[in-house]
């Protein structure tokens, strides 16, 4: 009997014919909260919907509103076969070499004169190239400056389609990370790379450079100079067809058979020079191996 009873109230709180509710509640209540419920969330949509569209008015589409000011760029080097930052071949196999010339063609090629020529300006050079917008009028897309292929000569890959990696005369591209609204240099003092042995630990208490390995460097443009009127950078939307200058480092008679541990850097004016904590921060290092045997 317990068994029925229990079943029988069960029965009645899912369904009670005499005051007609179901699961405890009557139609007009189930309707009210139902009501309720719906204006609710369509309440809270509504909210979220209103909150996005102000926050939306507050966005540029050519400029990000809020942005972390990095103080010092990182910076790379191409070719870059992996994230070892190791440029390691042999001179007699032809394999080990011709992915870098291959990486470094494919690299440039959006710098060719031609291409160039079709896409960007022909600037003042040394001095800043300011494009500001005229109160809310925005003044975009904005234009960029011309770097030619050959402004890197002997690293241009035009004379020399090996980019003396076949000779043992490497070169290796730098390039500085693109930064909204960055002026590197004032005063007219353009930022310049320099590259020098690395100093690295061989011991708890022991560091070594490899300053005798290095021999000596060229580079291009002149100086290793970043030319002040590829700056500002405004921004991929704004700035489409930017071009970012490059420096290309050639080494002309570094050591063969060794290791050798490389780091350039930039030097300007206005930019601090990062520390070892962040070791990308304008600098890069990695390691040239030109092996010369015929085994």
């Amino acid at each position: 009997m317990a068994k029925d009873g229990e079943k029988g109230e069960w029965k009645e709180f899912i369904w009670n014919p005499r005051t007609r509710e179901f699961l405890g509640r009557t139609a007009s209540s189930w309707g009210l909260i139902i009501l309720f419920y719906i204006v609710f969330y369509i309440f809270l949509a509504g909210l979220f919907a209103l909150t996005m569209y102000v926050m939306l008015q507050t966005l540029d589409d050519h400029k990000p509103t809020w942005q972390d000011r990095l103080s010092t760029p990182g910076m790379v080097i191409r070719p870059k076969a992996d994230e070892t930052f190791e440029i390691v071949y042999n001179i007699h196999d032809t394999e080990s070499w011709d992915m870098y010339a291959q990486a470094l063609d494919k690299f440039l090629g959006p710098y060719n004169n031609s291409a160039q020529a079709q896409k960007n300006d022909e600037c003042v050079p040394d001095k800043h190239f300011l494009q500001e917008d005229s109160g809310d009028v925005k003044n975009n897309p904005k234009r960029s400056c011309q770097f030619n292929r050959t402004f890197l000569e002997e690293c241009s890959g035009i004379n020399d389609r090996y980019y003396g990696y076949h000779e043992g005369k490497p070169c290796i591209i730098i390039k500085l990370n693109r930064v909204i609204g960055m002026l590197p240099g004032k005063d007219g003092q353009a930022p310049f790379v320099t590259c020098g042995a690395k100093r690295y630990r061989v011991g708890k208490d022991e560091w070594r450079e490899d300053s005798e390995k290095i021999g000596e460097l060229m580079y291009f443009p002149p100086n290793g100079t970043f030319n002040l009127m590829y700056y500002p950078y405004y921004g991929k939307k704004a700035q489409v067809n930017y071009s970012q200058p490059l420096v290309a480092v050639k080494f002309l008679n570094v050591t063969t058979n060794q290791d050798v541990n490389i780091e350039c850097k930039i030097n300007a004016n206005n930019i601090p020079l990062g520390n070892e904590r962040d070791k990308f921060a304008g600098r890069v290092s990695f390691k040239l191996r030109i092996n010369t045997n015929t085994n």
